[in-house]
């Protein structure tokens, strides 16, 4: 049995529920929240066999298809105690709030939102998997933004730089203003992380190997570059050095620090290339970890321009909680 409050802080009942999917490249994730509460949150990382660096999207279709049904048959579990009734579907469709954006995966998530909504008979709310760990993000760090913010969105599939204005509740014009143009941040970490012998996704165990680190290694990571208008960092040069420490025998702990310093680095060089002072949020997997964090918040606060902000290390990662709080947004203004 598991105890759900259905009363808000002034003693009245919930509005209702609004169920989040969503299916990205490698995390199958779905998420049920009221006005202010998560009254569920599971996700399910798709299974990748050791000394591979992914899946072919087929098979990560494939995986979600199979995933899915196992988490709304755990919420459905949990609904048989609830009495507040659902009402709305949100689900992320597309990887980027832009034309033409597209990945199969998050076709699996917006067939099944499309036959739970009909099946309540409730709308279907449709977001992008950039939106929901934007929407993630400022539920975590506890803000709501009603003018422009920053955001930098790094992850396995992304990192950019974005400026953010709001349009409404649950919804953004979103500007690129730069990012890396060749590795993605995490592209690189997993790229390292399998080379050292760890499981992909690597990042988690990337940084568990890390903190056994005594003399980390110092790589560089390069200058950020400027082209019409906007700046970009390339993690090419980083992993070249990481994968020479490597066939030089360099201890993987120190190997393994040396690419969190390198990404954190570059990462701190971009914000402050590229964006005016400001709230800055930073999402996606690579900003669960810590050291990385810790190298922004020390490299920002030198003149304290920005108001970094981050996600809890849970809610950093791919999850479903961002696209049901769209989604709640959304409903609840209509």
């Amino acid at each position: 049995m598991i105890a759900i409050s259905l009363l808000t802080s002034n003693g009245e009942e919930w509005e209702g529920l609004v169920i989040g999917i969503d299916t990205s490249a490698y995390t199958t994730s779905l998420a049920v929240v009221t006005r202010d509460q998560v009254v569920f949150d599971q996700r399910m990382v798709l299974s990748v066999p050791p000394g591979q660096r992914g899946l072919r999207p087929s098979e990560a279709v494939y995986h979600h298809t199979r995933n899915f049904p196992v988490l709304y048959k755990n919420w459905r579990q949990v609904a048989e105690n609830l009495e507040a009734p659902v009402r709305a579907v949100a689900a992320s469709t597309r990887p980027r709030p832009i034309a033409d954006a597209y990945l199969p995966t998050f076709t699996v998530g917006e067939a099944y939102a499309q036959v739970i909504a009909l099946t309540l008979n409730v709308p279907l709310i449709a977001t992008s998997h950039q939106e929901g760990h934007i929407r993630a993000g400022l539920y975590a760090a506890g803000r709501s933004f009603s003018q422009r913010f920053y955001a930098l969105h790094v992850s396995g599939g992304t990192t950019e730089l974005l400026q953010v204005e709001p349009r409404g509740p649950g919804s953004w014009n979103i500007t690129l203003l730069g990012g890396s143009d060749d590795l993605y941040a995490g592209q690189f970490v997993d790229r390292i992380g399998v080379a050292l012998g760890l499981s992909f996704p690597a990042g988690p165990e990337l940084e568990r190997v890390a903190s056994d680190s005594v003399n980390p290694l110092m790589f560089n990571p390069g200058i950020v570059r400027h082209k019409d208008g906007s700046v970009w960092i390339s993690f090419s040069g980083l992993e070249a050095q990481a994968q020479r420490a490597l066939k030089e025998g360099k201890l993987p702990q120190d190997i393994a620090r040396g690419v969190e310093i390198g990404v954190g680095r570059a990462l701190a060089n971009v914000i402050e290339a590229g964006a005016e002072p400001g709230p800055m949020l930073v999402v996606g997997g690579v900003a669960a970890n810590q050291m990385i964090r810790e190298i922004i918040r020390q490299r920002t606060a030198l003149d304290a321009k920005w108001d970094i902000l981050f996600a809890t290390p849970q809610l950093s990662r791919d999850n479903a909680v961002g696209v049901a709080w769209i989604g709640w947004d959304t409903w609840h203004r209509r």
